[in-house]
């Protein structure tokens, strides 16, 4: 049996396909995502090319208000730039940060709680108290005192150069406790498990037992909190970039662009921050959907109650 037949015939896939809110969710998702992805072949313009720009057409409202052009679907912003085509560049940026953030989140925090988790003593309390260090300080304030500091000691202009690298890496690294705790927890039921004395039993060494017998019993919460996690990602790119702190200008991100065009929404060119802010709103709800349904989907206790 191939791959797609097992996961068409899985119970998760029935109760999937049996849940018009996960399935719209997901569908919505999957969009994002696509036009992200073949942004460059779909945009109308390509914003990073200054020779596709024309300072006359900055401001344009949307087609079909008074004053719209025909060639822009969504207006333009104060560039010149079209809306249409900055906003699936944008979604493509973001969506990357936050999935590159949550891997690195991912990686580190599944490493330290399964070591953390099977070993125990003073590993285990070391690790713990790291954790409780990290919890304790906000994730934007954490970022926005790196981000600053970074840019006070190399410029602004290898910042610009290196923006999206360091937002992988400043939000990544500050979120890893979710998935260590998480990851620790599960570790702690599996050890004591029947199947890890055997391993222990015929002599198998730690490393082996812990990454190929019990890692894989503790994916399903960790693919739970990766849903919610992207979205939380791609929220803390978004106020960096609005505080000025994310991406530049010249890379435009959801977050970039809503805080573009905010200091002009009192002069009636509304359409420059609302229409990000609502293509943002619109990804991290559909996100925050999907992930409330793998969590109900993946609990046992839940599925056999309904």
């Amino acid at each position: 049996m191939s791959t797609i037949s097992r996961i068409l015939q899985s119970d998760l896939f029935y109760r999937f396909s049996r849940d018009k809110v996960a399935m719209g969710s997901a569908l919505v998702v999957m969009l994002f995502v696509v036009v992200a992805a073949l942004s460059p072949v779909l945009a109308p313009q390509n914003p990073y090319d200054l020779t596709q720009l024309d300072i006359l057409d900055s401001e344009l409202p949307p087609r079909w208000q008074d004053g719209g052009d025909e060639r822009f679907l969504l207006g333009t912003d104060h560039q010149g730039r079209d809306m249409l085509s900055t906003i699936m560049y944008g979604t493509g940026i973001s969506l990357m940060i936050g999935v590159f953030a949550v891997l690195l989140q991912a990686f580190i925090g599944i490493s330290i709680g399964l070591v953390s988790g099977y070993i125990g003593g003073r590993v285990d309390a070391f690790f713990m108290r790291l954790a409780d260090i990290q919890l304790s300080i906000s994730t934007l304030m954490l970022a926005i005192v790196a981000l600053a500091v970074f840019q006070a000691a190399f410029g602004s202009e290898l910042y610009q150069d290196l923006s999206i690298i360091m937002l992988i890496m400043v939000i990544g690294i500050a979120e890893w406790p979710q998935y260590a705790r998480t990851v620790r927890a599960s570790v702690l039921a599996e050890r004591s498990k029947e199947y890890v004395d055997a391993a222990r039993v015929i002599g198998l060494p730690k490393r082996h037992i812990m990454f190929r017998h019990v890692l894989p019993n503790t994916l399903s919460p960790v693919l739970v909190i990766s849903t919610v996690q992207i979205a939380e990602a791609i929220i803390t790119e978004a106020s960096l970039s609005f505080l000025g702190l994310g991406m530049p200008v010249t890379q435009p991100s959801l977050g970039s662009l809503i805080r573009s065009g905010f200091e002009f929404i009192f002069s009636g060119t509304w359409w420059i921050t609302i229409l990000p802010s609502l293509v943002l709103i619109v990804l991290i709800f559909s996100l925050n959907l999907l992930g409330d349904w793998l969590r109900d989907a993946l609990n046992p206790r839940l599925y056999k109650k309904t």
